[in-house]
């Protein structure tokens, strides 16, 4: 366990379930490395256990600890955490998601005077948000948060409404890209390293994310089979790139297999080199169940390609409908084999839809802009509680 030294700035730690490859966790690597170096110092605790991500954040400063929880209730935790809150002594902490969730209790008892919760996206055992139980869950924690994140207009009016939270109680912070980190390649695609598709001879439709359930990847193979049923000369020029490990993979080798194409599909599994993977592709496809603002849509559209998603979540606060790519129902191949097939055979529109997403990430989601938020609440919060101590001690 790490001795964080106290100095002027104010610590935030960051509390989640499991540090390692998502765009929840992605989104708090670029929150630290883009804040301003002394205004504020973190620390990353894990319920679980902390992966190869840790090494994408750049400030030496930050201090880490895993707990290594197990199955259940974080109740056993509870002593563990507060001891460490008492050492660290932050000003702010800030969990994420229902998993986390629990652990504003051992904060609050150990006197951290801001405790924030963030909504990322839909619980996997509760995509369209009418869980009772988990509704109860959030309400039974809500007297101990002093205030909430959003990331999306949906996520909002589920706090809003269900789980009650005041709307003074609810800011709505939408996640930032980094747009230099994720460019468009410069006239073509850029050859893949260890892929067997090029930008010569290939058209590369691909997706990126953890292969389970919520992502759905099944259904865009199902929509990549039905393409070439509809389109059996494509079989030539087209092919499917999966990105990402998990329980869905073998699923999707056997869909291909299955339908005879399997040689016309490439699943590298996890990759750390996203960047260099969206530079090659030539459109971006995400057919998740359920979604809160998303990373990889905000990274393909920085990246010039034009995104084709589900009706879910935030999506279609992102994607723009016919201006940088396209919305269709969650869970219906043909709706997306029938987009994927007007892109490919015009592809010079596919490409004018890209360079929209890429200026609209430019201008509207910009990391800047998330980073700037971010800090305005921190500082908010503090300031106001500043405010109520020096009332109280008058």
């Amino acid at each position: 366990m790490q001795q964080l030294p106290h100095g002027a700035a104010p610590l935030i730690v960051h509390l989640v379930y499991h540090f390692d490859t998502g765009g929840l966790e992605n989104g708090i690597v670029n929150l630290i490395n883009h804040m301003q170096p002394g205004r504020y110092r973190h620390g990353i605790i894990a319920l679980c256990g902390i992966g190869e991500l840790k090494k994408r954040i750049r400030r030496d400063d930050v201090i880490y600890a895993a707990l290594g929880k197990p199955p259940g209730h974080a109740l056993r935790l509870y002593p563990r955490l507060y001891q460490l809150m008492r050492q660290w002594r932050p000003a702010i902490v800030h969990t994420r998601n229902l998993a986390a969730l629990e652990c504003v209790v051992p904060a609050w008892a150990a006197g951290v005077p801001v405790r924030i919760h963030g909504e990322h996206g839909r619980d996997v055992g509760d995509l369209d948000g009418r869980s009772v139980k988990y509704q109860r869950l959030r309400r039974l924690y809500r007297p101990f948060v002093s205030q909430y994140v959003a990331l999306s207009g949906d996520l909002s009016d589920y706090l809003t409404g269900p789980v009650r939270v005041p709307q003074d109680q609810v800011a709505r912070l939408c996640n930032g890209v980094d747009t230099e980190r994720f460019h468009p390649a410069h006239a073509v695609p850029e050859p893949i390293p260890g892929c067997p598709f090029n930008a010569d001879d290939h058209w590369l439709i691909g997706t990126v994310g953890r292969m389970q359930h919520v992502k759905d990847q099944t259904t865009l193979v199902r929509a990549f089979i039905e393409l070439l049923r509809l389109q059996p000369a494509l079989k030539e020029t087209i092919r499917l790139v999966l990105v990402g490990d998990g329980p869905l993979r073998a699923d999707c080798r056997q869909l291909l297999e299955l339908a005879g194409i399997a040689e016309l599909a490439w699943m590298p599994g996890e990759r750390d080199d996203v960047p260099q993977v969206m530079r090659g592709l030539n459109c971006f496809v995400l057919p998740s169940l359920a979604e809160g603002i998303s990373n990889t849509i905000l990274e393909a559209m920085a990246c010039g390609l034009p995104v084709l998603a589900t009706s879910v979540g935030g999506n279609g606060e992102l994607v723009v409908a016919g201006m940088t790519g396209e919305i269709v129902p969650a869970a219906d191949p043909f709706a997306l084999a029938q987009v994927l097939l007007q892109w490919s055979t015009t592809p010079e529109m596919a490409r004018n839809l890209g360079a929209a997403g890429r200026a609209r990430a430019q201008q509207q989601f910009s990391i800047e802009a998330m980073v700037q938020g971010y800090e305005q609440l921190y500082d908010r919060l503090l300031a106001s509680t500043a405010r109520d101590r020096a009332t109280k001690a008058g």
